[in-house]
């Protein structure tokens, strides 16, 4: 065991047998505690929502500088509420067994120093659109950022159980972005999309805070799986999916897509219909989650809007 100040053996070559210098080690601990805040899975999500609809406002493939700048713009932004986020919530992350491994719980950056990267991640994200997308998509990331951080961090998600359904909002955005980054305007297209990730948001997190409802409820933030037994979550989220695979086949009119959008919607439909419903099911008379398997529909909501946008962008390259 090597101590820390204590010399490290070498090898006939002179090289160090042993792992980087705690100096190293701390530097790169820093950083991956800064890349964190800014929950990557979450901005994977949303480039994944942003991207496809460029290909399919460009009826094919769109000029890759433009891709690069909205891809880097919507990732700073992104990030940035995601750090803002941590930083209001960094008192119930703390008590979470969800969040409590997250950077600010652990102490590894402090808040005075997340806000600083929050706000400068959000001037880069506005600068970087702004100057070479265009000001429509800049302010549109803007007001999502915004929206995020004030609407649903401050004031919906500790007060009502329609905290994520309005508060989702925010992640709607970027299907509207990725559109005009590439038209330069708004038109029903984007809309359809946007009301598509809209209806996708109640599903996808209440099968997630289903899972973990007790760390909700010990934090007082009123999820519905908090306030409502299992049964009427599993009816809402079922509700819910029919209107989004619903609103999914609207593109198809609107838009005048191809074969492959249709098809493609008509099956993920199906597919997600039936795991809400045997999720549903699985409430029946009982609270135990081992029986509920809300985390099922959790990651089929995640392969199902992926899949779903994969298409949108496929559309106008198969079917030209």
């Amino acid at each position: 065991m090597t101590y820390v100040g204590q010399s490290v053996p070498r090898s006939a070559g002179g090289a160090a047998d042993a792992a980087p210098g705690p100096q190293r080690t701390r530097v790169r601990d820093v950083v991956a505690a800064y890349v964190g805040l800014t929950k990557p899975r979450v901005i994977e999500l949303l480039l994944l929502t942003t991207v496809p609809v460029m290909f399919f406002a460009a009826r094919g493939i769109p000029s890759l500088g433009l891709v690069a700048a909205t891809v880097v713009g919507g990732t700073f932004s992104a990030g940035s509420a995601s750090v803002f986020n941590c930083v209001y919530d960094r008192d119930i992350d703390e008590q979470m067994r969800r969040t409590r491994r997250r950077a600010l719980p652990r102490h590894l950056v402090s808040p005075a120093a997340a806000l600083v990267f929050g706000t400068v991640l959000a001037v880069l994200s506005t600068v970087v659109l702004w100057v070479w997308v265009n000001p429509l998509s800049a302010a549109l990331s803007l007001g999502a950022n915004a929206f995020y951080v004030f609407g649903y961090t401050m004031l919906l998600k500790r007060r009502t159980t329609q905290n994520i359904v309005w508060g989702g909002l925010a992640g709607c955005f970027p299907a509207l972005i990725g559109w005009t980054a590439v038209t330069g305007e708004l038109s029903w297209v984007p809309v359809v999309l946007f009301a598509v990730v809209f209806f996708w948001t109640p599903p996808h997190t209440w099968a997630l805070a289903l899972r973990y409802r007790e760390d909700y409820a010990n934090v007082d933030v009123p999820m519905l799986p908090v306030v409502a037994p299992a049964r009427e979550v599993g009816r809402q989220v079922v509700i819910y999916s029919w209107v989004m695979v619903a609103t999914s086949l609207l593109l198809w009119p609107v838009a005048g897509t191809g074969v492959v959008y249709p098809v493609a919607a008509v099956v993920l439909g199906a597919g997600f219909l039936l795991e809400a419903h045997r999720m549903w099911a699985r409430t029946r008379g009982t609270e135990d989650l081992t029986a509920i398997q809300p985390m099922r529909l959790f990651h089929a909501s995640n392969l199902y809007l992926s899949l779903l946008f994969v298409a949108v962008a496929l559309d106008p390259l198969l079917t030209r």
